[in-house]
């Protein structure tokens, strides 16, 4: 594995410190931002030239808690703070290689440990730039990159494709529910109106307190809001923390296939559970439902600017499931709901499968990984497989 170097008698078995690799001074600059497709902006700053300056290949790393473990390949130029580290490749270093270095794990826990500060800890540039990594000829890193790159193209297509399944089955909904396109723009005079409290169970989830005696490194799955507020797929399969299992009388434990939607921080988030997991209260279940996971997945979505206006908290928005049950809501007929399920029902799959095989994808990427900037495995032992 790459070795963490704390002095220069440690300078051996070609590694060197990071900071001697081929590699320009990083800029620190302040206040950025990633929006949900993964591309840095500067925010609270009017213009680039006010900032410190990225530029395409560089990879920016986030360098403050709670926010360690981010990692950002740019591809335009942009402008950042002093929160995140930009570092350049020099000739002689291949920018993707460099991306993928510093994806590893060993890297994170190393400028993790750096950290210096009480209320936003920061690593420590000078610490982070003696960190040790492996001294590799240019076309091996090229060879490398290129592997770990054509697992990453395979995870952005399945991302790109499950956007669009989404974006269609949103488009049913709305053509169906909101604009009554299939009966000649008029809702049908049979269906009911009513609110979503007569049809739907709505509940909350719990926690056992205090919650830092209960999370554990293993044992029940604890979904948090963060593990879904970039998740750009319905499906939740990465769940980071755990809690004990003395914790379960004081929570709600799902099984695979429940639907839960957040009330707090970032309310309004629809979610499909792929794993097992206990869920906190800030999220809401569905026990019992006329209505399919999908049907009410779709309609969340719809309706989550007006759920947020609905909300209050002085500090974070939150849905009581007061407001939630008595949300308005359409019921058509039997025959439309099964005919409407069985429309989405193909999207879903090729939805949830698509997530999965991204997952799979990730994993042996992230297994590949360290072994290859190892040496431990060759990227033609890779292919030959």
């Amino acid at each position: 594995m790459t070795k963490t170097l704390s002095s220069i008698s440690d300078f051996a078995d070609g590694r060197v410190p990071i900071a001697d690799l081929n590699l320009d001074t990083y800029i620190s600059t302040e206040n950025m931002m990633q929006n949900k497709d993964g591309i840095t902006r500067s925010a609270g700053l009017p213009t680039v030239s006010q900032t410190q300056a990225y530029r395409p290949e560089d990879v920016l790393v986030s360098n403050i808690r709670p926010y360690f473990r981010k990692i950002w390949f740019a591809d335009r130029d942009g402008g950042c703070s002093n929160d995140v580290l930009v570092l350049r490749a020099k000739d002689g270093t291949h920018p993707n290689f460099l991306y993928y270095l510093l994806s590893d794990d060993n890297f994170f826990d190393y400028a993790t440990a750096t950290a210096k500060g009480t209320k936003m800890p920061r690593g420590d540039k000078t610490a982070i730039m003696r960190y040790g990594v492996p001294d590799l000829p240019y076309d091996t890193q090229v060879e490398i990159a290129n592997t770990l790159s054509a697992l990453d193209a395979r995870i952005a297509e399945n991302k790109k494709i499950n956007h669009h399944l989404e974006q269609m089955a949103r488009a049913i909904f709305k053509s169906w529910f909101v604009d009554f396109e299939p009966w000649g723009g008029e809702q049908p005079t049979e269906w009911r109106k009513g609110i979503l409290g007569d049809y739907v169970e709505i509940k909350r989830g719990g926690s056992p307190r205090p919650i830092q005696d209960f999370l554990s490194d293993s044992g029940l799955r604890w979904l948090k809001i963060s593990d879904v507020t970039s998740l750009q797929t319905p499906y939740v399969l990465e769940i980071k923390e755990h809690i004990k299992e003395s914790g379960l009388k004081k929570t709600v434990f799902l099984k695979t296939g429940a639907l839960v939607l957040s009330n707090s921080a970032t309310p309004g988030i629809p979610k499909i559970l792929g794993v097992d997991t206990c869920i906190h209260d800030g999220w809401l279940y569905f026990p019992k439902s006329l209505f399919s996971n999908e049907f009410l997945y779709l309609f969340f979505k719809h309706i989550r600017q007006d759920l947020i206006a609905l909300g209050n908290g002085s500090v974070f928005t939150n849905l009581k499931t007061d407001i939630l049950k008595a949300f308005p809501v359409v019921v058509p007929g039997e025959a439309t709901m099964r005919r409407f399920d069985e429309t989405v029902a193909p999207i879903f799959r090729g939805l949830e499968n698509n997530t999965r095989e991204s997952a799979k994808i990730a994993a042996l990427r992230d297994t590949l990984l360290p072994r290859l900037m190892s040496g431990e495995l060759s990227v033609a032992e890779v292919t030959a497989k």
